[in-house]
């Protein structure tokens, strides 16, 4: 079943008729080789910043949503170095703790040759991080507890078994809405048991997900093979949003459903794209769109991390934002 673009989605209920959104999750700082050299052939390196959940609450913030991380990050310069930059996004980070013990965790990217594929490997190294130690208790945060949404990711249950318990703490009881991202991350869960079940079951708890058609075949079967069928495996969430690659991206709620198209973009890098798409159509869903201009919403801001070799890229301005959610607006 399809709908007309005038329906509208599901919303998660105000805090003091005001939404705020708290994303809960690590932020590490990025090493990049310039140049698009590979790791071992480089002598110089650009340093980003890289996180899920604090890509989303920049993102969130750039559409003018009360965005709030919460995390832990190590005494040392690279948690200040990534305390800074998402400060100055405009989000609130009044519940980042500081953990004199544990360091900030770290990832080095580097190109793969394209004779052999092409691409981006990414090394982590965040085994016994700060932001590891996170578990339910985070939950007590002013900043968690006042929030009207709060977003996860599939990244933080695979750090250590304090934060599945933290995820899986934030997806039961008394609770505002979650928003849950599934993010499967291989690299991530390496060294532990198979993901597929437990992700599922996150998700399934969730009130809005999101999930790549391509990681949801992987994670649970070639057998899903449009949309359709990742919304059959998910049929409890509110909502539930299958990105399509560089194709399209369709969301589910209830029995309807509506896809619309991205946008054509010249891609420097694609990670961070995800985090983006989220970002835009939590802030679209936020502000009462359409869910059309939802979609369209998150296609825009996944186009800004696109265009960018970091995580986080510039926003198109006001004018030109409503210029893009205007076409291609029809419902497929």
């Amino acid at each position: 079943m399809t709908t007309s673009s005038a329906d509208l989605l599901w919303r998660p209920a105000t805090r003091d008729g005001k939404h705020s959104v708290a994303c809960v999750g690590e932020t590490m700082v990025s090493f990049i080789p310039s140049h698009g050299v590979t790791l071992d052939a480089a002598d110089t390196l650009a340093l980003e910043i890289a996180g899920a959940e604090s890509n989303v609450a920049m993102y969130l913030a750039d559409h003018g949503v009360d965005a709030r991380w919460v995390s832990r990050l190590g005494d040392d310069a690279f948690g200040r170095r990534v305390l800074h930059r998402v400060s100055e996004a405009g989000v609130d980070i009044s519940a980042v703790r500081t953990d004199p013990e544990r360091p900030t965790g770290l990832l080095f990217k580097s190109p793969k040759d394209p004779a052999k594929g092409g691409g981006t490997s990414v090394s982590y190294y965040r085994k016994r991080s700060a932001a590891s130690a996170m578990g339910p208790s985070v939950l007590d945060e002013t900043a968690v507890r006042t929030a009207s949404l709060w977003h996860f990711t599939g990244i933080t249950p695979a750090l250590s078994p304090s934060c599945r318990q933290l995820v899986e703490a934030a997806l039961r009881g008394d609770r505002p809405a979650v928003s849950f991202d599934v993010n499967y991350r291989p690299a991530v869960w390496r060294e532990q048991e198979s993901p597929a079940q437990l992700l599922r079951s996150l998700a399934q708890a969730a009130d809005i997900v999101f999930v790549g058609l391509d990681e949801a075949q992987e994670l649970w079967g070639s057998q899903l093979r449009d949309p359709s069928d990742v919304r059959s495996l998910l049929p409890l969430p509110k909502i539930v949003v299958v990105k399509d690659g560089s194709r399209s991206a369709t969301a589910f709620f209830g029995e309807a459903q509506v896809c619309v198209p991205a946008l054509t973009v010249d891609v420097v890098e694609p990670v961070g794209a995800g985090d983006a798409f989220a970002a835009g159509f939590l802030a679209g869903l936020l502000r009462a769109e359409p869910v059309h201009r939802c979609l369209r919403l998150g296609h825009v801001t996944a186009a800004s991390a696109l265009s960018v070799p970091g995580d986080h890229g510039p926003l198109p301005d006001a004018s030109e934002i409503d210029r893009l959610l205007s076409i291609d607006a029809e419902v497929l």
